[in-house]
């Protein structure tokens, strides 16, 4: 299925891609009818480390709020959530190999 083309700003926020508007390969359901979504690899990497950090420092730099995982949706960095995102994110890196 295409999706219509959409103003920029919209796009980042959703499992699409932003340059050619193509719904993203690594994405599924997880936690109650989200969506977890990655670009890439090294993006699923991140998450998964940040999902299975027990300690997650914030305010670093000098623009705290700009960082990547700041900006996660509240279902992502919730604790009662890890077991069940970071299976989602095993059943993700499966289908890379």
């Amino acid at each position: 299925m295409r999706v219509p083309p959409e103003p920029h700003y919209h796009v980042w926020n959703r499992p699409i891609d932003p340059f050619f508007r193509e719904p993203l390969w690594l994405r599924a359901d997880c936690c109650g009818g989200n969506t977890l979504w990655a670009f890439h690899e090294r993006h699923l990497d991140l998450l998964e480390r940040f999902v299975a950090a027990k300690l997650r420092e914030r305010g670093l730099g000098n623009r705290p709020g700009m960082t990547l995982v700041a900006r996660l949706p509240a279902w992502i960095t919730t604790a009662k959530h890890r077991d069940e995102i970071l299976r989602t994110i095993a059943k993700l890196r499966a289908t890379l190999s």
